[in-house]
């Protein structure tokens, strides 16, 4: 199970969380990785702790000013990136564009949408993997898994139809072991989640309370 924690634009400490969840992934085994701002890449690289980016643009050098490139990102520290995040939608092209820029500076990536019909979508673009996550749950205290485990469960088959290769992420009110342990159960093979572990008051406890039924 792959935990990656999105710090979206909360006012928290990158580097304290990132240090806690570097912690917790050690002691676990557990894969954990850590979702900055883009200006905080590469102090939260600088931990040790798997890094990604929170969003990269299609384009690469050139006159695109306010462009966040794949390749600043990787050079940053930046070993993935997440791209088409509800709150930071883009164009079927753009997607696109945003996998192939990724691929050729070496990131990982993974391409966020509301429901099975565009993780279907999705997983033809061929990122390695796809997250489900509908909007009306970002942000809750109730996990997409237990309000509709439909949801996951025919997002799983929807990637698995184009590229059985391609893994998908849960995402959206995940804030519990109980919910990442029913994700796993339901055939995600890792949860997106954010103000669980940004906005806790204690995040390493947090993290250990996610990987404590793994």
């Amino acid at each position: 199970m792959f935990i990656l924690v999105n710090l979206k634009a909360y006012p928290c400490d990158p580097i304290e969380v990132a240090t806690a969840a570097r912690d917790v992934a050690e002691a676990s085994g557990v894969r954990i990785a850590v979702s900055p701002q883009a200006a905080d890449v590469a102090r939260v690289a600088d931990t040790g702790v798997e890094t990604w980016a929170q969003h990269v643009d299609p384009n690469g050098h050139g006159s695109h000013t306010g462009s966040t490139l794949a390749e600043a990102v990787a050079e940053a520290g930046a070993t993935g990136t997440l791209i088409n995040h509800s709150e930071k939608r883009q164009t079927l092209a753009d997607i696109d564009g945003a996998v192939r820029a990724a691929e050729r500076a070496g990131l990982e990536t993974c391409v966020c949408a509301n429901n099975p019909a565009q993780i279907g979508a999705a997983a033809a673009l061929g990122p390695d993997s796809v997250a489900v996550e509908p909007p009306a749950l970002i942000g809750g205290d109730v996990s997409v898994a237990t309000a509709d485990p439909g949801i996951v469960e025919d997002a799983v088959a929807a990637a698995a139809a184009v590229d059985d290769d391609v893994d998908v992420y849960c995402g959206a009110g995940i804030s519990s072991g109980d919910d990442v342990a029913t994700a796993g159960e339901l055939g995600a093979t890792g949860i997106l989640l954010a103000s669980g572990v940004a906005k806790a008051d204690d995040p390493r406890s947090a993290l250990e309370a996610l990987v404590e039924p793994l």
